[in-house]
């Protein structure tokens, strides 16, 4: 499990929150019954109640959305590509909403590593690249730091990996 530095200490949840330090590692898949939206460009591109979450130790949850929730043209197969030791080998998608295309913004897993083949239909979006995403109503905040794609809601505490610093947790 990452050590956090002497100096910082974890948010103590109170009722109905949790803390990204009891999320485990490796990570765990569970579906949650919310329902979760997706807008770019002014346009709403994904809306679903199937989504499913994953947690890991540091990390505010990423939500994989069905790739059939979102709206037809809005996914597009992009360069580059990226491996999680947890998961396996991910493919870059942009994602194209009311005449604006966020390049590499969203992810999927086609064919996952043992554990977490419920991934491989589902696609998770980097918040910070979108006009706004949401998990029951709330606007999410985007994990901190650009490349991890973590949602924070109200009920998630940190601290969160990608501040400042955490490179070493």
């Amino acid at each position: 499990m990452p050590r956090l530095p002497a100096s910082i200490r974890p948010d103590v949840p109170g009722p109905g929150q949790e803390s990204v330090w009891d999320y485990p590692r490796p990570p765990r898949v569970e579906p949650v019954p919310v329902r979760v939206t997706i807008r770019l460009g002014g346009q709403l591109i994904a809306d679903t109640h199937d989504a499913v979450r994953v947690l890991e130790t540091s990390h505010p949850p990423v939500y994989y959305l069905p790739i059939a929730d979102f709206a037809p043209g809005s996914l597009v197969d992009a360069e580059g590509s990226s491996f999680c030791e947890f998961k396996g080998a991910a493919r870059y998608l942009d994602v194209v909403g009311g005449g604006i295309t966020r390049a590499q913004a969203a992810w999927n897993y086609p064919h996952p590593a043992p554990g977490y083949a419920a991934l491989s239909d589902r696609v998770a979006v980097y918040a910070a690249a979108m006009d706004e995403c949401t998990v029951d109503g709330e606007v999410v905040t985007p994990q901190p730091g650009g490349f991890y794609g973590g949602w924070i809601t109200a009920n998630v505490l940190g601290p969160y990996k990608g501040i400042p610093g955490s490179m070493g947790w």
